[in-house]
């Protein structure tokens, strides 16, 4: 059996996922939390004798990131089989994860199957990237943005406020502004909803 931990701070979306895999014959999620922290805690409590599991994370959790949380793990366990889900594909966000040593990623549309299929490539040593996510950042180029920028600038394309991006994105106002006023400067423009629409533009966000 593959023992499997899943990582999503959306209780409903991650209940779903874990009655899904344990269909599967070979695999069984062994934990399911809602934050990398939690990850982390429950990752270090299983004994040495047992079998290394696999960590299906979500990208964007409160705390620590879905890429953190990979880099954490595979500090404990090196060479650990971390596979990153999201519905943020972005190219930033894929390079980062493949540099920190995560063997999957995926988009959160994908099948209950395809995501079976995955954690048995992962499992046995694989790696496994969505064909149009790794496009995708093939095209677009080295973003100039941090994941942070590029996080408050998404949230900024539909004209949101300040105060609204900063609780979407789980941060303080203050620091919110500060990576927006970066993300202006780095791209030249003079307000955050030119800044968001020219890193979608390049497919940075």
């Amino acid at each position: 059996m593959i023992p499997v931990f899943l990582a999503d701070d959306e209780t409903l979306i991650r209940a779903a996922l874990a009655t899904m895999l344990d269909l599967e014959t070979d695999i069984e999620v062994v934990g399911h939390v809602g934050s990398g922290e939690e990850l982390v805690t429950a990752w270090q409590r299983r004994g040495a004798d047992e079998p290394v599991a696999v960590a299906v994370i979500d990208l964007q959790m409160p705390g620590i990131d879905g890429i953190e949380t990979a880099v954490q793990l595979l500090r404990l366990t090196p060479g650990a089989a971390t596979l990153i889900v999201t519905s943020h594909g972005r190219p930033g966000y894929l390079k980062r994860a493949l540099a920190a040593g995560v063997r999957g990623f995926l988009p959160k549309t994908t099948s209950a199957a395809t995501l079976a299929e995955v954690i048995r490539t992962v499992h046995n040593g694989g790696r496994y990237v969505d064909p149009e996510l790794a496009a995708e950042a093939i095209s677009a180029g080295d973003s100039v943005l941090t994941a942070r920028e590029a996080d408050v600038l998404e949230y900024a394309l539909d004209g949101s406020s300040v105060d609204d991006i900063a609780r979407r994105a789980h941060l303080s106002p203050g620091t919110t502004r500060n990576y927006l006023s970066a993300a202006m400067a780095k791209l030249g423009v003079s307000n955050r909803y030119e800044a968001a629409l020219e890193a979608r533009k390049k497919g940075w966000i």
